[in-house]
């Protein structure tokens, strides 16, 4: 027997053929040396392998009669267990003693290794199977569980190609434990693997469909609520000895934990959410407890993933879905999950169909735990539709309305329906979707009129309380959402709902108006403005204004639109509409202006288009003509002065200039329309005459507008332009346009005044003295006796009258006075006007310079010659008589002759010169200027003497004129 043993060992697997294991198991008696050797050798020939088995399983055949007629089968449960066999590999390391007699040691053994090649056995005919199977060839077939054509699945278990040759060789099939041929199987979708071990272990990595491997999941015995010992996967019709379980079976508690720990993994690791449901029901159906929330959740969240709209597209948002994440979701974002991709063709089946059942299903689990909340679905259906785009909440309320039976009925109580149209209107800021939310109020109820109730009492009870619950404030800057609105409107009864839904209709037309002529506004400003007329005026001039840039949604060019005197008598129609009549239950959007403001708005709005011939026409207007000549002149003057304010030129022949001034030819030509087109027409000139603000910058119309004093614009010009002067008319009808009548002598005087100064400046004294004249001239018609003003310079005419006095004096003796103006006669004429013309202050002063004058003109015979009467200068004579005779009576220091005489007038008059402008503008051109102290002639050899002269003359017209700045 030992070389028969030694040439065993001797041999390798490889060596072994048919014919040795014949030979060698023909010689050895010892069963369990024979059954060990059996199950010691593991080959790649399934025909060796099976005999090899055979043999070894014929020599325990005898063990298992030993074993049923007295073995206890409890001491091999108590004694040994599986785990050693399939943990610690097969062999002789498996056969270690246990605890028993010698007899009852061996038969154990005997027993083990038994069950050991019964196993091999059947895992060699699941391995012949495998190789036989056409589905394992390159042909291929469809999965043999997906044959049924009723079977929902099958379409999804059909495989485009057949599954890849078996991937282990026999050897590495009975040598490898049982979990790793599972996954390796699994891993090419083939699941006939023999059910040997615990369906638990076997199952653990598997995420294909639960159809497929169903006969392998464990399940549970109703009659002990263990796990269910499974059916031998043989093709023995017996139980043998080794199907006798030897390891703990699951209880039902621990069986529900594993499916849920499984289905777990399937969902969170995958993603696989049908798969993990196929799991549950699965489970359910073999009697596996505290499955049914687990399932619903799973049930419902596959109705996200997917039976939502899109969700065959398998977006990045639906592949983020698990139970994971939709048990960490609250309710309100699970409802918006589920219509996140509903158009408004589908969302009201998506409600029907996703959302209410989910709702259902959290009501039901409130009932269960305890907590009875029958509103729980409305409460998070509301919740949705109030913060749900406007287009989806008309196809809401389109399957809402009242004429819907009630089960189809998204939204079935009248007044909830209502109240969340209210709400969702009210809180909407949309612009632009008016038809929508005018199909939104066609879906709304109506209720009987309730006479009893005062219903204007109360929509203006309602519209009052609305407006001040929408307004901003310090805490919301924005209006109330349309949540906070429906938590308004939920107290309010139907005859209230009724009156709001009045209110609603007119601002819905409201609306509608607006938007057609591109001033929309959204529902709540019609809530907001209701008791505002500063918001409402704002909103009419914008409309009124809109009319120059066209109209929505008319298909006409937009030049042929604002030309178009229909266009605008539609706009004042509407206008007009807004405004609401006094016996409507709510009043429009212009309730506050009346219908005459809004005319004059909408006049005026024309007028601002610059549509000037249009707004000559429709001064024929029924309604404009309701107007009043005097209002519509004062439309016409406040719109053209904001052309001439926002005019950035003062050429009245363009832009804004000439809207300004065009405006003013629509009204009737009255003095103040008059006045305002010369005003423009002086404004032209000024700017034609390049007068500026400041160095470089064009003088704008505003500033001209704000200057207080407009002779001193007329100064700027005779200033900035160096030959203005020598067109005095021109000047003088400038000041008659910058508002100036004819005939005002006070502005006449100092116009003629600021004349000579300009021509005193330029040296051209001639027209100097003939302004000075005109002066002299216009204070006659006015005084005839020339009187002089009073001591504190004011003539007995008025102060007015008095300021020409005192520019006309002043004029004279400016020009009188000067050592380069020749003619002496002129001189002594214009001295003598300043003397009758000065305060009794001044005459000292006056008359110093004029006998100097006289004394120069003794001195020089020719000029005394020239300038003699007939009579040998008796005239002369007689006048410087008079003069002195004035002189004395006038102020008793003449009475002092000599040096003291002189110096005083010397001091008296520098005391005047400090306060008169000497020279405003210098001497141009290198010209000479006598000072009147020393006599000495000073040249201007400077090149600033001319900018420094053009500012001493604006400081000097401005002093002139009376302008202390």
């Amino acid at each position: 027997m030992a070389d028969v043993f030694d040439r065993w060992d001797a041999t390798t697997d490889a060596e072994l053929s048919v014919e040795l294991v014949q030979d060698y198991f023909s010689q050895v008696w010892d069963e369990l040396y024979i059954a060990t050797a059996a199950v010691d050798r593991v080959v790649d020939d399934p025909s060796l392998q099976r005999l090899l088995l055979s043999k070894g399983l014929t020599s325990t055949d005898s063990a298992v009669e030993r074993a049923r007629g007295g073995l206890s089968t409890t001491l091999l449960l108590q004694e040994v267990k599986a785990e050693e066999v399939e943990d610690k590999g097969e062999g002789a390391s498996m056969l270690h003693p246990v605890q028993l007699s010698s007899q009852d040691e061996r038969l154990v053994r005997l027993l083990i290794l038994r069950a050991i090649i019964l196993r091999r056995l059947d895992l060699l005919d699941t391995y012949e199977a495998l190789i036989s199977d056409p589905s394992w060839t390159s042909e291929g077939g469809v999965n043999s569980f997906a044959e049924a054509e009723d079977d929902p699945w099958a379409q999804d278990l059909e495989t485009s190609q057949s599954p890849p040759p078996v991937p282990l060789t026999l050897s590495e099939f009975l040598s490898f434990d049982l979990l790793t041929n599972a996954l390796t199987l699994a891993s090419t979708a083939r699941f006939e693997v023999p059910a040997h071990s615990n369906g638990t272990t076997f199952c653990s990595f598997v995420h294909s469909h639960p159809r497929a491997y169903a006969s392998v999941l464990p399940s549970l015995d109703q009659s002990t609520n263990l796990e269910k010992v499974p059916a031998p996967f043989s093709n023995r019709s017996e139980q043998d000895w080794d199907f006798v379980r030897i390891e703990s079976l699951l209880t039902s508690i621990q069986l529900s934990e594993w499916y849920k720990d499984r289905i777990r993994r399937i969902d969170s690791s995958f993603g696989l959410t049908d798969i993990a449901l196929e799991l549950v029901q699965h489970g359910a159906s073999q009697g596996i407890s505290d499955l049914d929330e687990l399932g619903e959740d799973l049930s419902l969240l596959a109705r996200l993933v997917y039976d939502t709209p899109g969700a065959d597209e398998q977006s990045s948002e639906t592949a983020e879905w698990s139970l994971e994440r939709w048990r960490s979701l609250d309710e309100s974002s699970i409802v918006r999950g589920y219509v996140a991709r509903s158009t408004p063709d589908t969302i009201a089946g998506d409600i029907r169909r996703l959302v209410m059942p989910y709702l259902y299903v959290l009501e039901a689990r409130r009932e269960r735990a305890g907590k009875h909340d029958p509103d729980l679905p409305s409460r998070y259906l509301y919740e949705y539709i109030l913060s749900a785009p406007l287009d989806l909440c008309g196809a809401i309320f389109e399957a809402s309305k009242p004429t819907t039976p009630s089960s189809l009925r998204i939204i079935r109580k009248d007044e909830d329906l209502a109240r969340l149209a209210l709400a969702s209107l009210y809180g909407s800021e949309n612009l632009t979707q008016w038809p929508t939310m005018s199909n939104i109020f066609e879906c709304l109820p109506e209720w009987a009129a309730d006479n009893g109730v005062d219903g204007g009492a109360e929509a203006e009870t309602t519209l009052s309380s609305l407006s001040s619950f929408v307004q901003p404030s310090t805490t919301r800057a924005r209006p109330a959402p349309p949540s906070d609105l429906f938590l308004f409107f939920s107290p309010l009864p139907a005859p209230a709902l009724s009156r709001a839904l009045d209110i609603l209709d007119v601002h819905l037309e409201c609306g509608e108006i607006l938007a057609r002529w591109n001033v929309p506004a959204p529902l709540v400003w019609f809530l907001q403005s209701a008791q505002d007329e500063r918001q409402q005026r704002a909103r009419a001039i914008r409309m009124a204004r809109s009319a120059s840039f066209g109209v929505a949604g008319e298909d006409v060019e937009r030049e042929k639109l604002i030309d178009n005197e229909g266009a605008y008598t539609g706009l004042l129609k509407d206008m007009l509409k807004l405004v609401g009549s006094s016996s409507s239950v709510a009043r429009g959007a212009f309730r506050l202006l009346g219908r005459e403001e809004v005319t004059k708005i909408f006049f005026s709005g024309v007028l601002s288009s610059g549509k000037f011939n249009i707004a000559k026409k429709l001064l024929q207007n029924p309604n404009v003509k309701k107007l009043d000549a005097k209002t519509i002149e004062n439309l016409c003057l406040t719109v053209s002065r904001e052309f001439y304010d926002n005019a950035s030129s003062g050429n009245l022949h363009h832009g804004d200039m000439k809207l300004a001034y065009d405006c003013l030819a629509v009204p009737p030509f009255t003095d103040e329309v008059r006045t305002e087109r010369e005003f423009i027409e002086a404004t032209s000139r000024i700017c034609s005459f390049k007068v500026v603000s400041r160095p470089g910058i064009p003088i704008s119309p505003l500033e001209i507008r704000l200057v207080k004093d407009r002779l001193s614009l007329v100064a700027r010009v005779l200033s900035e332009n160096e030959d203005a002067y020598k067109y005095p008319e021109v000047i003088l009808e400038l000041v008659h346009k910058l508002g100036f009548p004819k005939g005002d002598v006070v502005s006449e005087v100092k116009t003629f005044a600021m004349l000579a100064d300009s021509a005193l400046q330029a040296e051209d004294f001639n027209v100097a003295a003939t302004s000075c004249e005109q002066m002299i001239a216009l204070l006659k018609m006015r005084r005839p006796g020339l009187e002089a003003p009073s001591s504190d310079g004011v003539a007995a005419g008025g102060s007015t009258e008095g300021d020409a006095v005192e520019v006309c004096w002043h004029a004279c003796f400016q020009l009188g006075r000067q050592s380069e103006f020749r003619d002496v006669k002129k001189k002594l004429q214009l001295l003598g006007y300043a003397l009758q013309l000065c305060p009794p202050a001044n005459t000292l002063d006056v008359l110093a310079v004029w006998r100097r004058i006289e004394l120069e003109d003794i001195q020089t015979p020719a000029t005394a010659a020239a300038h003699s009467p007939p009579g040998g200068g008796r005239r002369f004579n007689s006048l410087s008589a008079q003069l002195s005779e004035y002189a004395a009576t006038t102020s008793p220091l003449l009475m002092n002759q000599g040096a003291d005489a002189a110096a005083l007038a010397a001091k008296t008059f520098t005391r005047v010169a400090a306060n008169f402008p000497m020279s405003f503008r210098g001497v141009r051109g290198g010209g000479t200027s006598r000072s009147e102290e020393d006599g000495s002639i000073a040249r201007s050899t400077s090149p600033d003497v001319s900018s420094h002269a053009r500012q001493a003359l604006a400081r000097g017209m401005g002093w002139l004129i009376g302008d202390d700045e």
